[in-house]
């Protein structure tokens, strides 16, 4: 079958001229003439049925129907470009794994390991990306995922990694180090709350036997790192996995005021879909970081 696409060149074209809503600019950007670029947009107009530009003494602009098509335009060569890439470092044994990864766990866990694996396996890349909620692998170009979260995953396979344990820490000009206190009390400071996990400090109150009223008052962060940069600002207490703030907590930028260390409701697993199951690359990967995880909490 063949396909209503117009040709790579004119959409190259279009989408130079709508970010600049400039023939000139356009062809600066591509290294043609202004006539070129002219050429390539009246093609498209004509092959799409529509005027995507406006013309007038004083330059151009995007049409209502030229800025819809600039946007998904955009996005679609931007995915075309990145397989292509992909692709292209797809040589020989090795090749590539797009791993989408929690910000917090990639840069102070997984990456500090990464170099170990680059040793045993220098034929594979791995290229992380940042995710912080489930999505579904069919919409986004990634071979797999390490996320907090439950096992289940439509379409895909879970493999179970490490259980996470959290402790509240803070400030030491918000506690003092040698002032260890009693859980309770801590109900008396303002306790930082990870939006994505609403019932965190709930969990680690019933773990303790306390009924806290006020368990979900409090200013809301997205990241563990931004909780952990709040707490050493003195705003509150957070609970955190302590193997993220290592580095802090050696350091005395933050302290345990307690000692009570608690099993949360998530755990770590690596996710993938089923049809890259028997991805010999996914192997090697998967294998490496179950030694990493084995018998470990974060």
């Amino acid at each position: 079958m063949r396909r209503r696409i117009p040709s790579t060149r004119a959409l190259l074209a279009f989408e130079a001229a709508a970010s600049h809503e400039n023939f000139s600019k356009a062809a600066e950007d591509l290294c043609v003439t202004q006539s070129a670029i002219c050429r390539q947009i009246a093609y498209l107009e004509s092959f799409v049925g529509l005027k995507l530009f406006r013309r007038s003494k004083r330059g151009v602009t995007l049409t209502e129907a030229g800025k819809t098509y600039a946007r998904k335009i955009s996005s679609q060569l931007d995915a075309v470009e990145r397989d292509t890439t992909h692709l292209m470092s797809e040589t020989g044994f090795g090749g590539s794994i797009e791993l989408a990864v929690s910000p917090t766990l990639a840069s102070r866990w997984l990456i500090p390991r990464l170099a170990d694996f680059r040793q045993v396996q220098p034929e594979i890349t791995v290229h992380l990306t940042t995710c912080t909620r489930p999505f579904l692998f069919d919409e986004t170009e990634f071979d797999a995922a390490i996320l907090a979260s439950g096992a289940t995953w439509p379409g895909a396979e879970s493999v179970y990694l490490m259980s996470e344990a959290v402790t509240p820490v803070c400030s030491p000009r918000l506690i003092a180090p040698d002032s260890r206190i009693v859980p309770e009390a801590i109900c008396q400071f303002p306790l930082l709350q990870q939006t994505t996990r609403p019932y965190a400090w709930r969990l680690w109150f019933e773990s303790i036997g306390i009924n806290f009223q006020s368990d979900m008052v409090g200013p809301r962060y997205d990241l563990f790192s931004m909780l952990s940069q709040a707490a050493m600002l003195d705003m509150g207490i957070a609970l955190i996995p302590p193997q993220l703030i290592e580095h802090e907590l050696s350091q005395g930028l933050l302290i345990t005021p307690t000692p009570e260390c608690t099993f949360s409701d998530r755990a770590y697993y690596l996710t993938y879909p089923e049809a890259r199951s028997n991805s010999e690359n996914l192997r090697v990967f998967r294998q490496w970081l179950t030694e990493q995880t084995s018998g470990r909490l974060i």
